[in-house]
């Protein structure tokens, strides 16, 4: 069975990896092309890439997908299957090229969290449970017939960062058992309509101005917004300094305290070494943060260096 792989960062690389160390015959790899990076804005290679140039894999680095010498390219690879691990939105003229298909790997247990940030949201809104999806790729993203599922739990101490190393994990597993399942004729989709008993929580693409907290919610709400975007791209408030500059500060950990109290929501509050903002319900305690400019820190070595 001839496979084409199509994907971009470090969590499409563990997929990959799987195919290419159970000897599957990957004979293409689709990623992005090459952009600048870094203080120097030097060309950098997706981990995609750079994994499959490792491998020896022919790789392609389509501008557009619709492009007619890209898909000549791709037409005379001859894949039967192709597989999408975070990539872009694909156009039918490509996901429907294979005979066996193009199936699509998805951080969600959908119907839920469709969209570009199914990990972060899934944690914002305080989720008890995720997985992985794999399904067969049709024309609205995120809509095709379910192959199969994988299950696990999100804890109260999870950050966006543990569970999308653990997804990452799962997920290729799941990549190769889907594979085989398509390979031995054995696939039994189902519909998600046919699932999709509640209401649908969408999963957009995260901005800077999505990060931002706000100190009007509950406690448990403001920790979940936290770790949820926790490390990358982080919550972020902006302080002033004793000489009255205004600067963001990402915070990474936290942890909270619900009690009643009389101070105005959003007042930071310093006990010791310690730092707390009063919410709605109770505070919450700054635990890891980063000023602008500087390297993440616990919150003691913060405070010493810093005056609001």
């Amino acid at each position: 069975m001839r496979i084409v792989f199509m994907g971009t960062p470090d969590f499409a690389v563990e997929s990959l990896k799987a195919l290419v160390e159970n000897n599957y015959n990957v004979v293409g790899v689709v990623t992005m092309p090459d952009k600048p990076a870094g203080r120097g804005m030097q060309l950098r290679a997706s981990a995609v890439k750079e994994y499959a140039v490792s491998q020896n894999l022919p790789v392609l680095q389509p501008e557009r997908l619709k492009d007619e010498t890209f898909l000549e390219q791709l037409r005379a690879l001859k894949a039967d299957l192709q597989i999408v691990v975070a990539f872009r939105m694909l156009p039918e003229v490509v996901w429907n090229m294979p005979p066996m298909g193009t199936f699509n790997l998805h951080a969600s247990l959908l119907p839920q969290y469709r969209g570009a940030a199914p990990i972060n949201w899934a944690i914002i809104n305080g989720d008890k449970e995720t997985g992985i999806t794999t399904f067969f790729l049709q024309h609205e993203i995120d809509t095709g017939n379910i192959i199969l599922q994988k299950r696990i739990p999100i804890t109260r101490n999870d950050n966006a960062e543990s569970i999308h190393d653990a997804l990452m994990t799962i997920g290729a597993k799941a990549v190769i058992e889907t594979v085989e399942l398509i390979k031995q004729g054995n696939v039994k989709t189902i519909a998600q309509d046919d699932i999709a008993d509640s209401e649908l929580r969408p999963a957009p693409k995260i901005f800077k101005e999505t990060c931002k907290i706000n100190w009007n919610d509950t406690a448990e709400n403001v920790r979940n917004f936290i770790r949820g975007l926790s490390p990358y791209p982080a919550a972020f408030i902006e302080i002033t300094d004793a000489k009255g500059v205004a600067l963001g500060l990402k915070i990474f950990d936290s942890e909270t305290e619900i009690c009643q109290h009389n101070q105005a929501t959003g007042k930071f509050i310093t006990e010791g070494n310690s730092l707390k903002v009063s919410v709605r319900d109770g505070y919450v305690k700054l635990l890891r943060v980063q000023l602008a400019g500087k390297k993440p820190m616990n919150i003691d070595d913060f405070l010493r260096g810093f005056k609001m």
